[in-house]
């Protein structure tokens, strides 16, 4: 299928898609600040860049879109035209997470992945239930309550 849009249409279209600062992030930023969490915002000594960086808790929350991190959703659809390359760039995105995420981890890190199908879309989450959600997995690090090595994820209601 060709394109329907120029190439400085698209060029365009493009260059306004952001990486960071998306509603989806402001949206779990302004609730969590809310509920008292104080948080450092894309930390660049960290792999990745988190969204969120709660030093004292030793946690991180990413806030990832279903289209550029591949997620199975309805949120996430190929697009028809140069499959190749999209699939390649999903791919390549998806392999980089995980690296981060390991790298993360292994520097004693907890993650949380919250996917952009539970915050918008037709199966979004409760917000306040994805904010309750955060705030468990933030303050898991208690004493005797032990989650290192693996990552939580919240995605959209089944």
């Amino acid at each position: 299928m060709v394109d329907v849009l120029t190439p400085e249409q698209r060029r365009l279209n493009m260059s306004r898609v952001r990486s960071k600062d998306t509603k989806p992030e402001w949206l779990l930023r302004r609730g969590l600040h809310r509920m008292g969490f104080r948080f450092r915002l894309h930390s660049r000594d960290l792999p990745g860049r988190p969204d969120l960086v709660f030093p004292r808790h030793k946690a991180v929350i990413f806030v990832h879109g279903c289209f550029w991190h591949g997620h199975n959703c309805s949120l996430f659809k190929l697009p028809e035209t140069r499959q190749a390359f999209w699939q390649s760039k999903i791919d390549s995105n998806r392999k980089r997470d995980e690296q981060i995420l390991d790298r993360l981890r292994s520097a004693g890190w907890r993650v949380m992945l919250v996917w952009e199908c539970a915050l918008r879309g037709p199966r979004r989450r409760q917000p306040d239930d994805v904010l309750e959600a955060c705030e468990k997995f933030i303050l898991e690090n208690r004493p005797g309550i032990r989650s290192a090595g693996k990552t939580v994820q919240i995605r959209g209601a089944s």
